[in-house]
């Protein structure tokens, strides 16, 4: 692969092998295990194995390995670790660096399960948390102290769309030579280089948009050569969270299409929200892109501009009229995925965080009438016309 390739083009053919058949597609090696020539063979393997060798597919697989490389030529990183969900990807990220006593300072927007990490399993083991408002920098450099061991955010949160400036986080964290481990789902590897504007670690639920189509379950965590083969590496083949090599596969045919499915999928989601915003049946549209966004501004640096393919409509009506919505709509479909083919709409405080305390919803900014919409790849009028009615049948 050439250094000088651009995007789309690594996206196609980046990190690619072939057998000695000279397949077009690349291979799937559905393999548990791996056979050696002889017994010297074996030991030496198991000392060190070299760039195209292989174990056992909890270490490494030829079909895992393109994808690593792939994905590591799109995010600019020296290396990736594919994983068997985005859980296992953040799970991954910060229980191999952490041990009893370490400190962490994260963002307090975050996905129900990733708050569960942070404040029951990695406190369980002796490792202290302290959450911020991800947007506030003033906060960050409160909370950072000499002893960080590592900072982690969702540079987008979910569901509530706010940004957070990477780079200034990035410098706060260096200062104490504290580990930056990014969240990106949200922005995405196409709009986002989370590892030029700072990040040490960038962590992905490649079931999102990198699948993008609904198939199939995988994460993955891209850092230094040294992070990842040094300190997760080891954590993860021994803990068993490795990627299936079909997975692999199918996000390896992901990859093809990325560029071009989260471009259209974005700029369905400006033309969107620039059509509700002002609907009488909102309290609020939620939009990066949208110029009134808080952080549009960081949007247009941090992101190229684009405002990602999610964007959160506040009901006025609570939980019933955010009911009645989704029950009306006809083109998007209920369910807790986001960055699908399909436009999906979930119920953020009945659903993917419902196990928040009611006080931290609302210090979140989830409230009873907020929803989530993943836009998809459907019509924008079509998608605009549908939801307007729908939008229509909310409000009794």
């Amino acid at each position: 692969m050439s250094d000088n390739w651009n995007t789309r083009t690594k996206l196609v053919h980046g990190g690619s092998r072939r057998s000695q058949y000279n397949e077009v597609s690349e291979a799937i090696f559905l393999t548990q295990g791996f056979v050696y020539d002889n017994a010297e063979q074996a030991e030496a393997r198991f000392v060190e194995t070299g760039p195209d060798e292989f174990i056992y597919a909890r270490y490494g697989n030829p079909t895992v390995d393109m994808f690593e490389k792939r994905i590591a030529a799109l995010e600019g990183a020296e290396d990736a670790f594919a994983t068997a969900s985005g859980m296992a990807a953040v799970n991954g990220a910060l229980t191999s660096v952490l041990k009893a006593g370490d400190h962490v300072v994260s963002a307090r927007a975050l996905f129900g399960s990733c708050l569960y990490i942070l404040e029951n399993i990695l406190a369980r083991y002796g490792v202290e948390v302290t959450f911020v408002d991800g947007t506030d920098l003033e906060q960050w450099r409160a909370a950072v102290r000499p002893d960080t061991k590592a900072v982690f955010f969702e540079s987008m949160s979910n569901p509530t769309l706010e940004v957070i400036d990477i780079a200034a986080v990035a410098e706060i964290a260096h200062a104490v030579g504290a580990l930056v481990i990014v969240d990106n789902v949200f922005s995405t590897p196409v709009f986002s280089r989370a590892i030029e504007q700072g990040a040490d670690v960038v962590v992905y639920s490649a079931t999102k948009h990198i699948d993008g189509q609904g198939r199939v379950l995988g994460g993955v965590v891209l850092g230094t050569k040294d992070f990842i083969r040094g300190t997760l590496e080891p954590y993860m083949k021994h803990t068993g969270g490795s990627l299936s090599p079909f997975n692999a596969w199918v996000l390896l045919k992901g990859l093809e299409t990325i560029s071009l499915r989260v471009n259209a999928q974005a700029d369905s989601a400006l033309k969107i929200a620039e059509a509700l915003e002002e609907h009488p049946a909102l309290a609020r549209t939620i939009y990066p892109g949208l110029p009134g966004h808080a952080q549009n501004a960081l949007v247009q640096t941090q992101l190229g501009g684009k405002g990602g393919t999610v964007l959160s409509l506040d009901l006025k009506g609570g939980k019933e009229a955010a009911f009645r919505f989704l029950n009306a709509m006809t083109i998007p479909v209920i369910s807790n995925n986001l960055g699908d083919a399909k436009s999906i709409a979930t119920h953020p405080a009945t659903t993917t965080h419902q196990r928040l305390s009611d006080e931290l919803k609302a210090e979140l900014g989830i409230t009873p009438g907020l929803v989530r919409l993943s836009v998809g790849l459907e019509d924008a009028a079509d998608l605009i016309a549908d939801l307007t009615q729908a939008l229509e049948a909310a409000q009794g």
